[in-house]
């Protein structure tokens, strides 16, 4: 690993988010670049977020409500 050298760029989300892609591709090109499937292995066994993102995204508010499922107070009288 000695004669590789290694720049990312990340663009949007925030710090954290951003620390997450460049762990996962890092390890993926890691992975990639030696195709030895023991790696493969050991990652999965340390961490499985190293070679699969986390997809989920935040739920988009609705109206009616001051987020995704929360609703205002209903008054009956």
């Amino acid at each position: 690993i000695d004669e590789v050298d290694v720049a990312i760029d990340v663009n949007g989300g925030g710090i954290m988010g951003q620390a997450e892609a460049v762990r996962t591709a890092l390890a993926r090109g890691i992975l990639k670049w030696h195709n030895d499937p023991q790696i493969k292995d050991i990652y999965l066994s340390y961490d499985r977020t190293l070679l699969v993102n986390d997809s989920r995204q935040k739920e988009s508010k609705k109206p009616h409500g001051r987020g995704a499922r929360k609703k205002f107070q209903k008054s009956y009288r």
